[in-house]
């Protein structure tokens, strides 16, 4: 695959994390990163929490969110443990990939920030410091192990075809957010998922119609398996092996990850097993779609209707 300004080739990156275990995962990313970048991609994008897994447990485990529970805490001990940092030197791969190949690698992780865990979709870009979008509203019972994000992390990449930019799961059920991220004018957007279920794959697909720009919706594909898999690699713990053994069923994120174009249409489309798609974009369609919808434009009311965005960070204390 080549790229000009007007053509970008894509993938999408549909695989297993490695639970828990951090390292194990940003070795698997590498390796898939660079598979996909050898393939000609120049945007290279993985699924939520991609690096330590989407913490499953919350939902499926019955008991998880109850006060104390043990098994419950020590995996939160042990996300904490193994969470990326910022500046986190573990990740220079991951970004000396992007400076060597001219790609744009986007992945997600747990992060630690102080003695909190934040949910990141980190964007390693050429020539330029990482840069991270912290999701604003963990979802339901993401909220038993994630903080909140803030402003000061939404925002987009300029490269040389266009812009790039990413929201994190149900951050594109809002309006706002979205709003916002149209403002700033994305070619290409990362949806990232940790299953692109039915309803994620009509948001992503929305998002892209909406927003005028091209989708990448990239899910994971995570079994119970992989779960005890990751806590072995760590060092084990019982109450979290017991928590972990109460989740019924064996497959728990079923991939379905997708390229969107401008006008809805599915490029490219995976199932529910370990695969990367690939495509090339004509980024043409862009411009000729905004010729009858700019929804921050010709499309807008900006007498009517206005946002405000802080992109302040809100670190809680001031010291002055």
């Amino acid at each position: 695959m080549t790229t000009t300004l007007r053509s970008l080739a894509v993938a999408v990156v549909q695989a297993a994390p490695v639970p828990l275990d951090f390292q194990g995962g940003i070795d698997k990313a590498l390796r898939l990163a660079r598979e996909a970048v050898e393939s000609g991609a120049k945007v290279v994008a993985f699924g939520e929490t991609f690096l330590g897994g989407y913490p499953l447990w919350l939902d499926d485990a019955p008991g998880a969110g109850l006060w104390d529970h043990p098994g419950t805490k020590a995996l939160h001990r042990i996300m904490l443990e193994q969470a990326v940092v910022p500046g986190d030197e573990r990740l220079l791969p991951l970004q000396e990939l992007a400076y060597a190949s001219g790609a744009i690698i986007s992945i997600g992780a747990h992060e630690r920030v102080r003695r909190s865990l934040v949910n990141n979709q980190l964007t390693f870009r050429p020539g330029l410091p990482v840069m991270d979008h912290r999701k604003l509203v963990p979802t339901h019972t993401e909220r038993l192990i994630w903080a909140r994000g803030d402003g000061s992390t939404l925002g987009v990449h300029q490269a040389e075809w266009g812009r790039l930019g990413t929201l994190i799961c149900w951050e594109h059920w809002m309006p706002l957010a979205r709003a916002a991220m149209h403002n700033l004018g994305e070619d290409v957007h990362v949806a990232a998922w940790p299953t692109v279920r039915e309803s994620h794959q009509i948001a992503s697909r929305h998002y892209a119609m909406e927003g005028r720009c091209f989708v990448l919706a990239a899910g994971l594909v995570q079994t119970k398996d992989d779960l005890f898999d990751g806590l072995e690699r760590v060092g084990g713990d019982d109450a979290a092996r017991e928590l972990l053994e109460a989740i019924p069923g064996e497959v728990l994120n079923r991939g379905g990850s997708l390229i969107a174009a401008p006008d809805t249409r599915v490029i490219a489309q995976a199932g529910e097993g370990e695969e990367t798609l690939f495509a090339e974009l004509d980024l043409g369609e862009v411009a000729e779609g905004l010729a009858n919808l700019d929804t921050d434009g010709h499309y807008s009311r900006p007498d009517v209707f206005e946002l405000s965005v802080d992109t302040r960070s809100k670190d809680g204390v001031a010291w002055l």
